[in-house]
């Protein structure tokens, strides 16, 4: 059974898909700073050529700023570049091999479970957390619906910390944090924000705590 107390929830940054690495560090050094950022996730990149240069680019910078480094799938990459961990976005098998192989030393988070039984799944095989929707897929504003109900569930029953995506709009992280949920993803609420990333996150932080409050 989870805890019932409440616990603060914490942010959860996914970089944008093929990024410009001679501008997004900035963006990413901006949102870093905007306050308490647990971790951020590299993600939208298939190929290993393609991941390599720019997980050796942004890890460090993560890191520097205190949050948890993770590459999307790539586990050789992400141990090469010294991050704090994969989060598997593909099969039940891929999430079986990277637990076996990278546990205790590396987080290993599972992703996009479409059901209460493949959330179990996950679990049950040792994920250190479940990610309730897409990666990129926060194209509406809200925060979707499915996710939303899936991450209710979860964190009433589950210790297994939960990973819930909010929307495209930053009004949308009241919804996550109303789940119970222990993070919150944000993506082009963060990088698209009118007013910088950094605002963003700042601007978030200050939703999470009036939500946990109320």
């Amino acid at each position: 059974m989870a805890d019932p107390s409440p616990r603060p929830a914490r942010l959860y940054l996914v970089t944008p898909p093929a990024l410009d690495l001679s501008t997004f560090p900035a963006s990413l050094e901006a949102a870093l700073g905007g306050g308490d950022v647990a971790a951020v996730l590299i993600a939208g990149y298939r190929e290993e050529q393609d991941m390599a240069p720019v997980a050796e680019a942004l890890v460090p910078l993560i890191q520097l700023h205190g949050a948890a480094a993770l590459v999307e799938n790539h586990a050789r990459i992400a141990a090469r570049c010294g991050a704090d961990g994969v989060h598997i976005s593909g099969s039940y098998s891929d999430l079986t091999a990277a637990i076996e192989s990278l546990h205790p030393q590396m987080i290993v988070g599972a992703g996009s479970p479409k059901t209460r039984h493949s959330a179990m799944q996950a679990g049950e095989t040792g994920a250190d957390y479940v990610f309730f929707g897409k990666p990129h897929g926060d194209i509406r504003p809200e925060a979707h619906h499915k996710n939303l109900d899936l991450a209710e569930w979860w964190c009433h029953i589950v210790e297994v910390p939960a990973v819930v995506m909010a929307g495209s709009a930053i009004e949308s992280v009241a919804d996550v944090v109303a789940t119970g949920a222990d993070f919150v993803a944000l993506h082009s609420a963060c990088w698209a924000h009118p007013a910088g990333p950094g605002k963003a996150v700042t601007s978030a932080l200050d939703m999470i705590s009036q939500a946990q409050d109320s």
